[in-house]
């Protein structure tokens, strides 16, 4: 009796999760239109603690969603505009002085808030980019002598301009392992921009209320931990990352041999062990969002692009044939035997 009372009160916590979820959602939606599936990997990145990288063209609403999703959660929302002269002290503070007291104390920077959007990361130079990632990975930042834990739910989304190359500093492959997703922002469709037009056009903008917070945030990222991982689909995990790794061996009964053959001969370095954990985690909280509190191969397949996109370095063959990291997973999830 106990066991079913345990499991009957789970299950009252994932429906209640759903719900809060669809809200939360819904009330994005009232300001955002088409980028259903950006605003839902955002979510799946609140509820990991997996930072995400925009990649899209200017005026897509990436800073708007982020922005958006801050006030329908009404947590603490901080916009850094990365530019050359930046310094790191811009982002985490600085320690100054007092003259009544004659004490140094500190002056926190931006980076001290739940929702952090690093606007065209790629435009700051390497000690900056160092900075934001160095809190990103450990959810703290040293001022002087002092460190200072970040308050959770911490979050940096950063955005990238996929055509001005001009004047950037593009992020090394070691420094975007960091990031869980790298989301590619694309256009709306012709319907939903005419949607767009209405709303953003007309005398009255839209507006968005409060429906969650980040107390529950951090009670559904309990929540995802209790999410169930069969055996099979961790094997389906190992499967997909290992068939990344140029020289491993995978039976005829695990992927396709000559897709792995194509797949590994286009790949110079593979996924890191970082993507198979992500992929675990990402995939819980997808699985979260489906109102589900088990996860299937859908959901690594749903997860699995943005995961392993920017993680795949290209070998001098693939890129001499204009082969993308796109293609070849989804050749990947094609290929893998699914349980």
């Amino acid at each position: 009796m106990l066991q079913t009372g345990l499991e009957k009160n789970t299950n009252e916590f994932f429906l209640e999760d759903a719900k809060n979820l669809s809200l939360i959602l819904d009330e994005v939606g009232k300001v955002i239109v088409g980028q259903e599936h950006m605003t839902r990997s955002l979510l799946v990145g609140l509820l990991t603690g997996g930072h995400v990288l925009l990649e899209g063209l200017p005026g897509l609403a990436k800073t708007l969603a982020v922005k958006t999703l801050a006030q329908v959660l009404d947590t603490k929302f901080q916009r850094i505009q990365f530019t050359p002269d930046l310094l790191p002290s811009d982002l985490i503070g600085t320690m100054i002085y007092r003259e009544e007291t004659g004490d140094f104390v500190p002056r926190k920077g931006p980076l001290f808030a739940n929702i952090v959007l690093a606007d065209e990361i790629n435009r700051a130079p390497a000690k900056v980019q160092s900075a934001l990632l160095e809190a990103m990975a450990e959810k703290q930042v040293t001022i002087g002598e002092t460190t200072f834990q970040l308050e959770e739910p911490f979050l940096v989304l950063a955005t990238q301009n996929p055509i001005e190359q001009e004047g950037t500093y593009p992020l090394p492959e070691a420094q975007l392992d960091r990031f869980m997703f790298k989301l590619k922002v694309k256009y709306p469709s012709r319907e939903q921009e005419r949607i767009i037009l209405e709303r953003m056009a007309s005398p009255s903008k839209p507006t968005v209320h409060v429906v969650s917070s980040a107390k529950s945030i951090l009670q559904m990222r309990e929540h995802v931990e209790q999410i169930y991982v069969d055996e099979r689909i961790k094997e389906y995990i190992l499967r997909i990352v290992m068939a990344t790794r140029p020289g491993n061996e995978l039976s005829a009964s695990e992927v396709k041999p000559e897709a792995l053959r194509e797949i590994q001969e286009g790949v110079q370095i593979g996924a890191s062990p970082r993507a198979t954990i992500f992929l675990s985690k990402a995939a819980k909280a997808h699985a979260l969002l489906e109102q589900r509190a088990y996860v299937t191969p859908d959901d690594i397949k749903a997860v699995a692009p943005e995961i392993l996109r920017h993680r795949l370095i290209l070998s001098f063959e693939a890129e001499a044939k204009r082969i993308d990291t796109d293609s070849l997973v989804f050749k990947l999830l094609e290929s893998v035997t699914v349980p």
